[in-house]
């Protein structure tokens, strides 16, 4: 229980210091200021969280929630040295530790900072309700409790996969779900967010988007997966030369052992090693269908240049889709550096940030339409 309380405390205070941030700021709806902030930390989050898997140090602490059951690596000192000196190389070290330990103390924060907006909204609610006072404000902006509510019950279950990524070893359906449901955590964040602020009309044409951006997102989310079931895999460097995967076009590949969800690390359903081909097939395929959204979201993107009140999100997506392209490569061409890998997943994380955002403004060109200037 006393650990538990050390580990609550360390997710407050990454709490505390948003607040203050919230506090210090001259913006005078402090709700939305600390919307903008949580989605600000849980994107770093998941800039960090990559950094934490690229690193190797998703078992740092082989425990959970804390550290050979301490709130601190410090606490846990002797254990992690007993196991850093018996693998020096292995998955416990004194570093790994410390990532993944800092990883949790964030996630925490996160989660006391979600739960802070869900009270919000609902004293707010009911305070309304008793003065007979709608929340909604404006055009494209309104005041909901649903949604707050939702990001609670879904840091509660992103917390309950980070648990089972340690427990269950780094199991990859385990570990690429939870990648999952931590980018829709950011996506439920940046609707919030995009709820909470003002925006320029949209011109009724945008409304043909509508459709195109949604699948726009949907289509990311297939890549996401797809790269993300590359990355629990280590997959990364599978194939290592560029336009060509091993020379070929299209290389010997094992797609059934590749696609195989439920099983351990590195090995097959029954139990093998898994085979070099199937690691081929999985980052083949995250490379072919990379294409496919590149050029779906970049076509998106140029339709939104021609939309007033939706450029400027177009224009990010543009450079968005440009950059990730780079660091794509990059991984390829320069060994899988470490600070590239971590750019592209925050690209990725970017990316989607902004066709949310992109979604939500499309269908708002309805609503303007209806408003008289």
């Amino acid at each position: 229980m006393k650990n538990l309380l050390q580990l609550g405390a360390m997710g407050l205070l990454v709490a505390v210091l948003a607040l203050c941030v919230v506090w210090a700021s001259k913006d005078a709806n402090k709700y939305r200021k600390l919307v903008w902030v949580t989605l600000f930390i849980t994107f770093d989050l998941i800039m960090f969280g990559a950094f934490t898997r690229l690193t190797d140090s998703g078992l740092g602490c082989p425990d959970w929630p804390g550290c050979y059951g301490h709130s601190n690596p410090l606490l846990a000192h002797a254990h992690i040295s007993a196991a850093q000196e018996a693998m020096p190389t292995g998955p416990v070290t004194v570093a790994k530790a410390w990532i993944e330990m800092t990883h949790r103390y964030f996630a925490m924060g996160v989660g006391v900072l979600i739960i802070g907006l869900m009270v919000i909204t609902w004293r707010k609610w009911f305070s309304a309700r008793n003065a007979g006072v709608s929340l909604k404000s404006s055009v494209g902006s309104q005041f909901s409790r649903w949604l707050p509510t939702a990001l609670f019950f879904m840091v509660c279950l992103q917390g309950a996969f980070g648990a089972w990524t340690v427990t269950m070893k780094l199991q990859p359906i385990i570990v690429t779900t939870h990648l999952l449901l931590g980018l829709t955590l950011l996506a439920m964040l940046g609707w919030l967010g995009a709820s909470q602020n003002h925006h320029e009309p949209v011109a009724p044409a945008g409304r043909r988007l509508i459709l195109p951006a949604g699948i726009a997102l949907l289509l990311l989310v297939i890549q996401i997966a797809l790269g993300g079931w590359v990355s629990t895999n280590y997959a990364a460097l599978a194939c290592n030369d560029f336009p060509l995967c091993h020379g070929a076009l299209i290389p010997q590949m094992d797609f059934e052992n590749g696609f195989t969800l439920w099983r351990h690390l590195g090995k097959t359903a029954d139990g093998d090693f898994i085979p070099f081909s199937a690691l081929t097939a999985i980052h083949w395929t995250h490379r072919t269908f990379a294409f496919i959204v590149i050029a779906f979201v970049a076509w998106l993107a140029h339709k939104a240049l021609r939309v007033e009140g939706l450029r400027t999100t177009g224009r990010l997506l543009l450079i968005a889709i440009g950059v990730q392209l780079v660091t794509g490569l990059a991984t390829i061409y320069l060994n899988w550096p470490l600070a590239i890998a971590v750019m592209h997943n925050g690209g990725a994380a970017f990316i989607l940030l902004m066709l949310v955002m992109l979604n939500y403004k499309a269908r708002l060109s309805s609503r303007f339409s209806a408003v008289k200037p």
